[in-house]
C-alpha cells in the first residue's frame, strides 16, 4: 500500500513494490515522483524526515535529512544592510533562504539500510514523468497562480503551464538520470554542486554565501526516535531537530487523563481540551526545541510523565486558561519563546510492503516553490526561514537561531502507531507548516479514541490552537463549534487552514489507505485497490498546498 499526495506518485511507489522492492524502495520512488508532479511542495532540492518500522526486528529507525545552513551563516543571517531583520516574506525569495538540500542523502542512507532493488531502478517512474510529461493538476496550476510571485524568471518560465496542460521538464529528467546512473554523490560534489552554489550565490535577491564544501560535507543522520505509550498503544515519531514528534506526544499525554472517547468527536468540550493541550505543548516546543547538535533539547524532560501530568493539571473542562507559558521540564536549559514562522508547503507519504515493513516520510522544500530558484528544473528550498530570524528574545539567545551548519527546527511529524501486541496499527504524516502537529494529534485522537477510520480521522475539521486564539477550519463541523467554545472561554476565529495528510492503517487483516479529501492524494494497494477520498463529505476549503 502506498498513500501519497498525488496519484501518479502513489502509482510510482506501487510499481516498485510490484517489482519486488521494499517499502523503502517504494518510498524513494514515490518521493522522486512527487519531486516531478508536485514541485511546489517537495523534491531533491529540499529535505525530509523518515520514520521506519522493520518487520523482522520490530525496530523503529528515524533519519534526519533536514537541510543545513551554510558554514558562513551567523545569527544575523537574515538582517539587511542597515542592520534590521528582514520580514519573513522578504527573507524567502532568493539564495539566502536556501539550506544545503538533504533529501537525496536521506534516500541514500535509507536505501543502504533497507533497500532491495538497484538505486537506478527507483528513478525510472520519475524520469518517465519528467521526460514524457504529465497533465497538470488543479493544485499545480493554482500553486503557480497563487504563490508564484517570488519565482525567479527562470523558474517562472519553467512552471508556466502550457496551453495543452501537459508539463514536461527535460532538464529535470536529465538531472535525475545522472543521479540514477552516477549515484547521490554526483549531486553533492563536482559540476552539479558548483552549479547549485553559483545559483544561490548569484541570486538577484538575497544572495547567499554557500560553498561547494557545504554540499560536500552534508550527510543525513540517524536519530533516536521518540516513543511514548498512549492508552493501550505505543506511538513513535521523529525527534529533534523536528519538533513534530515531541509536540504531538505531549498533546496526547496531556489529554490522556480525560475520557476523550466518551466525549466524542462532536463535543465542544473535547475540542476545548484539545486546544488547551495544544497551547501548552506548542509553548514548550517554541521554548526548547532546536537542532540537538547545537542546543540542549530536554527531550526526556518534555516527555517525563510527572512533568506532563503537571502540565495537564492546568487544563479544565469548563474554563480556558487565562495565559499560557512554557513550563520547566526536568533538564531544561534557560530558553525564551520564539515565533512560529513556517508556512504551508510540504508533502507526506506512507508505504507498507508485503513483508510488513512500514515507512513514513514527510518531505518538503518549505514554502510553495521554496526559494523561487531552480537548478536543472528542480526547486531549491527556502528552509532556512524556518529559523527564527531574530536571534535574541528578552535578552536570551533563542534555541532556533541561525548558526552555520545548523538544521532549522521543523514541525514535520511522520508517525507510526503500534497496538498492544506490538504490531503496526497506523502510519501517518501531514503537510502544512506548524499545523502539521495539530493535524497528526487530531487524527490520532480520531483513530485511537473516537474509533474512526484513518480516512475519517484525516478528513475531520481541525481546531488549531498554537496560541491564545483557536482557528476553526472553515467549511467543516469545527466551525460550527464556535458558540459552544466561546461559552467555555475560548477565543476563536473561523478561517481556512492549508491541510494535507496521508496514512495507511492495518484493519481486519489488511492494509487500508487514507488520503486527505482536501488534496488530490490517493492510496493505492499493490493489488490495485484505490482509496477514494472524494466519497467523503466535501471540505469547503481545498488549499493549493
Amino acid at each position: 500500500m502506498v498513500s501519497a499526495a498525488d496519484p501518479r506518485a502513489s502509482a510510482a511507489g506501487v510499481e516498485i513494490l510490484k517489482a519486488g522492492g521494499s517499502a523503502t524502495d517504494a518510498a524513494i520512488a514515490t518521493m522522486l515522483a512527487l519531486n516531478v508532479v508536485e514541485p511546489q511542495s517537495s523534491g531533491i532540492g529540499g529535505g525530509s524526515f523518515w520514520v521506519s518500522h522493520a518487520a523482522k526486528t520490530g525496530k523503529v529507525t528515524t533519519i534526519d535529512a533536514r537541510e543545513t545552513a551554510p558554514a558562513a551563516a551567523t545569527p544575523r543571517w537574515f538582517y539587511d544592510a542597515a542592520g534590521q531583520p528582514l520580514s519573513h516574506p522578504d527573507a524567502v525569495p532568493g539564495g539566502r533562504s536556501v539550506g544545503v538540500p538533504g533529501a537525496l542523502r536521506g534516500m541514500a542512507l535509507a536505501h543502504r539500510q533497507s533497500g532491495k532493488l538497484p538505486w537506478a531502478k527507483l528513478f525510472e517512474p520519475a524520469i518517465r514523468l519528467a521526460r514524457d510529461g504529465f497533465r497538470v493538476s488543479p493544485r499545480f496550476r493554482n500553486s503557480g497562480e497563487s504563490y508564484g510571485g517570488h519565482l525567479s524568471p527562470e523558474a517562472n518560465a519553467l512552471f508556466t503551464v502550457p496551453a495543452d496542460g501537459v508539463f514536461r521538464n527535460p532538464a529535470q529528467a536529465a538531472l535525475l538520470q545522472r543521479i540514477a546512473t552516477q549515484g547521490p554523490d554526483s549531486f553533492y560534489v563536482g559540476p552539479q554542486a558548483a552549479k547549485l552554489v553559483a545559483t544561490v550565490n548569484g541570486a538577484a535577491r538575497n544572495p547567499s554565501q554557500m560553498t561547494t564544501g557545504d554540499l560536500a560535507s552534508y550527510d543525513a543522520k540517524p536519530r533516536p526516535p521518540v516513543c511514548v505509550p498512549y492508552r493501550t498503544y505505543r506511538i513513535c515519531g521523529m525527534g529533534p531537530p523536528s519538533s513534530g514528534g515531541i509536540t504531538v506526544l505531549m498533546i496526547l499525554k496531556q489529554l490522556e487523563r480525560f475520557d476523550m472517547g466518551k466525549l466524542g468527536k462532536d463535543s465542544a468540550i473535547a475540542w476545548h481540551l484539545f486546544a488547551e493541550s495544544s497551547r501548552l505543548a506548542y509553548a514548550d516546543r517554541n521554548m526548547y526545541v532546536g537542532d540537538p547538535d547545537y542546543v540542549r533539547v530536554p527531550v526526556k524532560g518534555l516527555l517525563d510523565p510527572a512533568y506532563l501530568a503537571s502540565r495537564s493539571a492546568l487544563i479544565a473542562t469548563d474554563t480556558t486558561m487565562a495565559s499560557v507559558a512554557a513550563g520547566t521540564p526536568p533538564g531544561a536549559p534557560a530558553r525564551t519563546p520564539a515565533p512560529v514562522s513556517e508556512v504551508a508547503g510540504t508533502t507526506d507519504l506512507a508505504v507498507a510492503d508485503r513483508d510488513g515493513n512500514v515507512v513514513e516520510v514527510t518531505t518538503t522544500v518549505e514554502g510553495p516553490f521554496g526559494s523561487g530558484l531552480v537548478v536543472d528544473g528542480t526547486v531549491l528550498n527556502n528552509e532556512l526561514t524556518d529559523f527564527d530570524i531574530v536571534p535574541v528574545d528578552a535578552g536570551y539567545l533563542v534555541a532556533n537561531r541561525v548558526e552555520g551548519g545548523k538544521r532549522p527546527r521543523s514541525s514535520m511529524a511522520p508517525t507510526i502507531v503500534y497496538d498492544a501486541n506490538g504490531k503496526v496499527r497506523l502510519a501517518l504524516g501531514a503537510a502544512g507548516g506548524s499545523t502539521i502537529i495539530a493535524q497528526i494529534a487530531k487524527a490520532l485522537v480520531g483513530v485511537l479514541d473516537w474509533k474512526l477510520s484513518a480516512q475519517e480521522a484525516i478528513g475531520l475539521g481541525l481546531v488549531y490552537a498554537p496560541g491564545p486564539v483557536a482557528t476553526l477550519e472553515t467549511g467543516t463541523p469545527a466551525a460550527a463549534l464556535q458558540p459552544a467554545l466561546a461559552a467555555l472561554g475560548e477565543r476563536t476565529q473561523v478561517a481556512p487552514l492549508g491541510l494535507k495528510a496521508n496514512a495507511i492503517e492495518w484493519k481486519q487483516g489488511r492494509w487500508v489507505g487514507a488520503a486527505d479529501p482536501r488534496s488530490e492524494g490517493v492510496a493505492i494497494g499493490e493489488e490495485g485497490s484505490v482509496s477514494d477520498p472524494t466519497r467523503m463529505a466535501p471540505v469547503a476549503n481545498r488549499p493549493s498546498e
